[in-house]
């Protein structure tokens, strides 16, 4: 259960990479009202967790309405089969004083030089400018089957105080896929250091997890708010897979995120930093979840998990009734109660790897598949 394969060293090294980076989380799927809805929303309860002023609270999410609204509109890609370029993707950075938010989609060749002279037109603008040439575009009242010709953008440039970032990767002869990303900083202080925010690291970003085939990357302190917005995300993302399965998926979400909530290592009564995703290849899902752990809980965890893996389906149906009969009667949380859920649903052993981090604390992998 110590031995490291391929699975075990990308959730170590992708840890390693979102504590270092800041990132925050990233969705990548198709974008619908309700996904849009909860990705605000827990983008919101994520920033008021980590007590953000209100004003640059709304700012973001004036930013991330027009931006997600963007992706919306243009994912796809018409007459062609479903595969990862065609994906949309959003990523939140947070990097101290600035917020960097990301979002890609694809886009026809055809309509490339149209949207950088638009883009270009945007950067060279000041501020009064930008005002005024939002009135304009609005005042000449130019809709597009897919939205307004370019409003969305300006707003995006007038309410970051930035200049809008972007760029191209080649998906075929018809699609290239389009990235932009905005910058908000968070004080008058704060600058702007394009060594901080590469969109070569987006898209390396974004090029690993489409070969991973990942769907959604969450990394913070998990409470029950953020918990909500997740399921919700993932319930929406899941809405073509069968009622039966769809419903053991969630669950198994909803166990895996209470796990890091209640068992990860807590600092001034917080639990830190925790990053859970979600991969699938073909009709198989793995749920995976990646946090520190306090040096003194890694072999009670570890062998919970060995005699939970141990049991025949039987003994685990017995084993739970009697761990929640426990738990209602004395009110105490029984070891194991949740893993023991996972296991039940997934009908496959759970997988557990831990590695040290220092004197105090482990990072502990642990990933279901169904």
């Amino acid at each position: 259960m110590d031995s490291h394969n391929s699975d075990n060293n990308f959730a170590f090294d992708l840890f390693e990479d979102m504590q270092q980076n800041n990132l925050n989380y990233i969705y990548r799927g198709v974008f619908t009202q309700n996904i849009t809805d909860n990705i605000l929303l827990l983008t919101e309860a994520c920033m008021n967790s980590a007590g953000e002023d209100s004003k640059i609270i709304k700012r973001v999410f004036t930013i991330l309405v027009e931006g997600l609204q963007n992706v919306t509109r243009h994912q796809g890609i018409d007459g062609e089969e479903s595969s990862p370029n065609q994906s949309g993707i959003f990523i939140i950075q947070n990097q101290g004083d600035k917020y960097y938010i990301t979002t890609g989609n694809p886009i026809q060749k055809e309509n490339i030089p149209t949207l950088i002279k638009q883009l270009d037109k945007i950067n060279s603008l000041a501020p009064d400018e930008l005002k005024a040439f939002y009135k304009e575009v609005l005042n000449n009242n130019i809709i597009s089957n897919k939205g307004g010709a370019g409003l969305g953008l300006i707003e995006m440039a007038r309410k970051s105080g930035n200049k809008l970032d972007f760029d191209f990767s080649d998906i075929n002869d018809r699609y290239s896929y389009f990235y932009m990303g905005t910058t908000v900083l968070l004080n008058d202080n704060a600058t702007l250091e394009t060594s901080e925010h590469s969109m070569e690291a987006i898209k390396q970003i974004h090029k690993t997890i489409n070969e991973q085939n990942i769907a959604l990357i969450f990394n913070g302190m998990h409470t029950q708010d953020s918990l909500l917005h997740i399921i919700s995300i993932m319930e929406e993302h899941f809405s073509n897979v069968e009622m039966k399965k769809r419903k053991n998926l969630i669950y198994v979400i909803i166990e895996m995120l209470q796990n890091t909530v209640k068992h990860g290592f807590k600092h001034d009564g917080h639990s830190t930093k925790a990053v859970f995703f979600i991969s699938h290849n073909n009709s198989t899902y793995q749920f995976n979840s990646v946090n520190y752990i306090p040096n003194e809980k890694v072999a009670s965890v570890l062998d919970t998990i060995v005699k939970i893996n141990a049991m025949s389906d039987k003994e685990l149906n017995e084993s739970y009734d009697k761990n929640l009969s426990e738990s209602v009667s004395d009110t105490r949380e029984v070891k194991g109660l949740g893993l023991t859920e996972i296991r039940l649903r997934t009908h496959n052993p759970i997988q557990c790897v831990t590695s040290k981090y220092d004197d105090k604390l482990s990072v502990i992998f642990i990933q279901a598949t169904i």
